[in-house]
């Protein structure tokens, strides 16, 4: 019962999202602008700040949000194309996925006086399914003084934003957040049998 009671808010979710549709072609690509708004607001994360690798970062950003819509085969809102991959309609497309593989691809490109952070909300509200992303900050700061690169929350399309003013989600270490989930599930294990 408590399952069910869980999946409410997903369930009502999907079928609100359901009304909703993809443009032909999947997610529009970044505007030039919109680019240049990114790497604007990278640059200003610090005066040691590369220009030309906050200019490239938020490029790569927008490029791959797009071209991993069109491998993930969006067509859908978030929640509905979720639940298509794990009904195994469709190949990736889950937040972690995003996360996964934004970072993956920003790493390749070495940056110096750039550091990327995996981070990850709502583990532990148990109304709302757990949600995963990419930071990207200054090198040597924390991610909290980074900014969220998430294309899940838009299905699609790059959101960004300073950690610390993306109000939609308390973001946590990805690794704080792995290291309590599994002292939860140890200690669950062992737990005495309820009569």
């Amino acid at each position: 019962m408590g399952r069910l009671l869980r999946l409410l808010p997903l369930l009502a979710a999907l079928f609100a999202a359901a009304c909703a549709t993809m443009p032909p072609g999947g997610p529009p690509r970044g505007e030039e602008r919109q680019i240049a708004e990114l790497a604007a607001t990278l640059m200003a994360l610090g005066p040691e700040v590369d220009p030309e690798e906050a200019a490239r970062a938020a490029r790569i950003s927008y490029e791959h949000t797009h071209r991993l819509a069109l491998e993930y085969e969006i067509t859908d809102p978030p929640l509905v194309h979720n639940t298509k991959v794990n009904m195994g309609l469709k190949p990736r497309g889950l937040c972690w996925h995003w996360a996964e593989d934004m970072e993956a691809r920003l790493k390749q490109e070495g940056f110096e006086t750039l550091e990327l952070h995996r981070a990850i909300a709502n583990a532990d509200n148990p109304f709302r399914i757990d949600h995963s992303t990419a930071i990207i900050s200054a090198k040597g700061d924390s991610m909290f003084d980074g900014v969220v690169l998430d294309p899940w929350r838009e299905g699609g399309i790059l959101f960004w934003e300073h950690t610390r003013e993306d109000t939609d989600y308390n973001w946590r270490p990805r690794g704080l957040v792995l290291s309590e989930k599994r002292e939860r599930a140890l200690s669950r294990r062992f737990e005495p049998a309820r009569p």
